[in-house]
């Protein structure tokens, strides 16, 4: 086990100070999914936690979604009508659930392979998916909004959160959502989803995640709150050896989710 393993840095980087339109973008960490991109839908292989909490994950979005835009919940295309943008969608495992229950989707993600894997996947089960390999910042240049904004365990792996944050939220169309799921900063979740998940258990790859990324929910709060959103409503997740699935709960300590309102104009 390496040294990074063993002892957790004391205290988060100071983010960096990004222009509007830089982009934010890792570029090791986005190669490094890219070498794993033909194992986004082996529910075995390296991407088995996030298809673990997939269910969970999806029924936070749903229900977000749904109260905030006040549509029918007894359909089988809740999201009908609805645009969501899936930043940094990698293989597509949250677009296509999306997409099945009616919202028109757009899935962005920088490495290209991802998307590739990502289109044939979505074309082979019949849905009408926009892929496209380009940034969140990309799209706010272009002037692009949408309903709701998705990064679902991004925020970890990007430079400057605050900027990612902003960046998002200017995707958001006035009165939209955005909702977002990462990992926060505590002794447990460097127990957890470091030590256990890469290491011990083997769920995922060594170095998946740097401990100093994480973000704990009032950072997060305070990103949102600058970025010109309101109204934060948190949920964590968390797994049951004995059931071996993921369900929401009030425990925020190591994987959570938030959805936040882009104020109508």
């Amino acid at each position: 086990m390496t040294d990074h393993a063993e002892h957790p840095p004391s205290k988060p980087p100071k983010p960096s100070i990004r222009e509007p339109g830089e982009r934010n973008v890792d570029a090791a960490e986005v190669a490094r999914f890219q070498r794993l991109a033909k194992a986004w839908w082996d529910p075995t292989g390296d991407f088995r936690p996030l298809h673990q909490i997939g269910p969970a994950r999806l029924t936070f979005i749903r229900d977000a979604l749904t109260r905030h835009f006040a549509t029918d919940t007894g359909g089988r295309y809740p999201l009908k009508g609805l645009t969501a943008l899936d930043v940094g969608c990698g293989g597509g495992l949250m677009s296509e659930p999306l997409a099945r229950l009616g919202a028109r989707v757009t899935g962005i993600d920088p490495g290209e392979e991802n998307v590739a894997i990502a289109r044939d996947h979505a074309s082979a089960q019949g849905l009408d998916i926009d892929y496209r390999a380009t940034t969140a910042e990309s799209l706010l240049a272009a002037g692009e909004t949408f309903d709701a904004v998705l990064a679902l365990e991004v925020v970890e792996h990007v430079p400057d959160v605050g900027a990612f944050v902003r960046t998002c939220a200017g995707l958001v169309r006035p009165g939209g959502i955005i909702v977002l799921s990462t990992l926060n900063r505590t002794a447990k979740s460097y127990a957890l989803a470091i030590v256990a998940a890469e290491y011990v258990l083997g769920w995922l790859p060594r170095g998946t995640h740097q401990w100093d990324r994480f973000v704990t929910p009032d950072e997060l709060a305070g990103h949102l709150t600058a970025a010109g959103l309101s109204s934060p409503r948190f949920r964590g997740m968390v797994y049951s050896p004995f059931r071996d699935d993921w369900s929401l709960a009030d425990d925020t300590d190591v994987n959570y989710l938030v959805a936040a309102e882009k104020p109508a104009k």
